[in-house]
């Protein structure tokens, strides 16, 4: 018996009956021959994790632009947390490891540099819209590999599609990385904001702190147990009533005072103007772009506002103030005999 087979073996033996076995996923696009040694969810996890979108995460904003100092989360540190998150509910639970990992390490892979400050301006600047988790479907279905995509399997698009509060994961372990996402940027949020000193711990509402714990590492943990406690036994993966409704109102608080406060957030307005002054430049310019890029949009391959948009949505923050810089800032000029 094979190594894979194996495994798959014991998913189906150890493994709620509510959760997604490898040997059952409604597969991938492009049919592909099986590994000998991984399930089908888990040679995803590994592709996602060796995708150049994949790297550029650790060059881009999570929430705080330009933060002095190096342990603010950026978005890479912000998806490998929700991955922790994500697999200690799925081993609690028995749900498969995997799935839940391809998911989680995939589901911001489509965002902005600057945060949601890029996925604004984009969003306003295309007439389709922009959405950075509908953009983390498109890179792992037609962006990445030079236009091949990653041909994941239906499972881990879906979850990575539907990651968003307004999403309906069909897979238990995409809703635990939905629930995931949550937790972790409620948790890390607060604690970059202290950190920052935009916030102090005893700002937080105090019946908010009872519910959910008076520091934040008390705060991570009841949320997990919570999930955890009020899934057990059950298909739907979810929190409390009490517990949500706690963790709602952090999020509420964090949005007065941590995400529209002007010491956190003070340069997005530059950075906005930053990513809509490329996107002009590149719309009446396309010849700019690099040449696969301008290729696509000579084939016809899709709208040139669409193709801009996948070209400054995978940009790193410094790659893009480098470019901001290459179009816009004068440079200085070279003169023989000075």
């Amino acid at each position: 018996m094979l190594i894979r087979e194996t495994i798959e073996q014991m998913e189906k033996e150890e493994l709620s009956p509510y959760a997604t076995l490898s040997v059952n996923s409604r597969g991938r696009k492009v049919a592909e021959e099986q590994c000998d040694i991984r399930p089908v969810f888990q040679r995803d996890r590994d592709r996602i994790l060796h995708c150049k979108a994949f790297r550029r995460l650790m060059n881009k904003t999570q929430v705080f632009l330009y933060p002095m100092g190096d342990h603010y989360r950026t978005r890479m540190s912000h998806t490998l947390e929700v991955a922790q998150n994500a697999r200690t509910i799925g081993r609690a639970l028995r749900l498969n490891e995997s799935l839940i990992e391809a998911i989680a390490l995939g589901h911001d892979l489509g965002h902005t540099p600057f945060g949601h400050a890029g996925e604004d301006v984009l969003d306003k600047c295309t007439s389709g819209g922009f959405s950075h988790s509908e953009q983390s479907v498109r890179i792992v279905e037609k962006l990445e590999k030079d236009g091949k995509g990653l041909n994941l399997t239906w499972e881990v698009r879906d979850g990575i599609r539907n990651h968003q509060t307004e999403g309906h994961p069909a897979t238990p372990e995409g809703a635990v990385v939905r629930l995931s996402d949550k937790i972790a940027y409620i948790y890390a949020d607060v604690d970059d904001a202290i950190r920052g000193e935009i916030i102090r711990e005893e700002d937080i509402p105090t019946e908010i702190r009872r519910t959910l714990g008076m520091n934040a590492k008390a705060r991570l943990n009841t949320m997990i147990h919570d999930v955890i406690t009020t899934s057990e036994g059950s298909q739907e993966i979810r929190m409390s009533d009490e517990i949500r409704e706690a963790a709602m109102d952090l999020r509420s608080f964090l949005f007065a005072n941590v995400y529209r406060n002007p010491r956190a957030k003070g340069e997005e307005i530059k950075a906005k103007r930053m990513i809509r002054m490329l996107f002009e430049y590149y719309n009446e310019n396309p010849k700019a772009l690099p040449e696969k890029y301008y290729n696509s949009i000579e084939r016809k391959q899709d709208m040139q506002e669409r193709i801009i948009c996948d070209y400054i949505a995978g940009m790193t923050d410094s790659y893009c103030r480098t470019k901001f810089s290459e179009f816009f800032i004068p440079k200085a000029w070279e003169v023989d005999g000075f």
